[in-house]
């Protein structure tokens, strides 16, 4: 910073060349403290002195002096951050592109990683533009915390979802691919798409992509549709009084049994529960993989019609067949094993449907 000689007290007969000496030599010196200091001295003496022609040559020298000097430094700071935001904008995506196919990184913190380096890299570029412009990184620094206080305090709901979202992805209570459902005052469920800061995106039963952000999720009970190996299915079966209840309870085991879907353990099971006025209650119960709830369900209760009508030589035995576990009010079992519905084309970049066993519970 260039040495600058104080400036005499202000007289009535101030020499007037004192505005032009100031302007010639206290307006620029390549720093903004020396520009702000600079600017305090001309207002000072221009208020108390009398313009004549000389000062505003003085001035016009001034500001060309001004201009040779910031100007360069204005563009060199446009060209740091059009040229720097560019290549910030590349490298995300590469990166986005990279960790897609890096199957050591699990594919739920890639989505975070990716946005961690392209906010910090786009903020070194703007530090880097400013310091072009003579901003001093300390005092950029504390502006920013001040500005990060005061914003914090203005958004104070926006950044609980970033600490939300951090728990989520240390505690891991759904993975990408996983089938949850958040029971609030309207419920959210769907199909885990991506993990970022601020929410998580969802693909309904229907298709329909959800935005449920973090703080929510957090903040209530969360169902994990797919988290075990293994889901109930339950069915309750109503025979008529005099239809056989153990030939029925024999056939419903054959048909669990026959089902390669159902696992072996533990073992499908079948139970007269109990003797009511509209016939015999049987219950069937099997444990199937949560990708094949929904199927299985659904093979069940159509099956048990067929099969327990033949046990009367073709006449109806069946009054009623009712669904218990998942109840008619779970989504989950309407999902088809490998349904991915229709937004795989329209997913963010470096997001992919998810496939396979972990494509939502069915």
């Amino acid at each position: 910073m260039a040495t600058r000689t104080a400036i005499p007290p202000v007289t009535a007969k101030a020499d007037d060349n004192r505005l032009a000496r100031v302007l010639a030599s206290e307006l620029w010196t390549g720093d903004w403290d020396s520009l702000r200091q600079g600017w305090v001295a001309f207002r000072k003496i221009a208020m108390q002195s009398t313009f004549t022609p000389q000062h505003l040559e003085a001035f016009a020298a001034a500001l060309w002096t001004w201009s040779v000097e910031f100007l360069p430094r204005l563009v060199t700071a446009l060209i740091i951050l059009i040229v720097g935001l560019f290549i910030v904008g590349r490298v995300s995506r590469t990166l986005a592109r990279a960790l897609a196919g890096a199957h050591a990184i699990d594919e739920t913190v890639r989505p975070l990683l990716a946005s961690i380096v392209r906010y910090g890299l786009a903020l070194l570029v703007i530090v880097l533009a400013l310091g072009q412009l003579g901003v001093q990184t300390a005092s950029l620094l504390t502006v920013l915390g001040t500005a990060g206080l005061a914003i914090g305090l203005a958004l104070q709901g926006t950044l609980s979802n970033i600490a939300a979202g951090i728990m989520l992805l240390f505690l891991r209570p759904f993975k990408v691919g996983d089938y949850i459902e958040v029971v609030t005052g309207n419920a959210i469920s769907g199909t885990v798409l991506e993990i970022g800061l601020f929410g998580c995106l969802l693909r309904s039963y229907d298709g329909i992509l959800v935005f449920a952000p973090n703080g929510t999720i957090w903040n209530n009970p969360l169902k994990n549709h797919t988290r075990n190996a293994g889901r109930l299915v339950s069915v309750a079966v109503t025979v008529e009084d005099s239809a056989d209840a153990e030939r029925a309870r024999a056939a419903l085991l054959s048909m669990m049994r026959d089902d390669p879907r159902i696992h072996r353990e533990p073992p499908p099971d079948a139970f007269i529960e109990n003797y009511g006025p509209n016939g015999v209650v049987l219950n069937c119960r099997a444990w199937a993989s949560p990708s094949a709830v929904g199927a299985v369900q659904r093979t069940l209760i159509e099956e048990t019609k067929r099969r327990t009508d033949s046990l009367r030589d073709g006449k109806p035995a069946v009054k009623q067949i009712m669904r218990i576990v998942p109840p008619d009010n779970d989504p989950s079992r309407l999902i088809l094993d490998g349904d991915r519905g229709s937004l795989s084309a329209d997913l963010p970049p470096g997001v992919r449907a998810p496939h396979g066993p972990g494509d939502g519970a069915a």
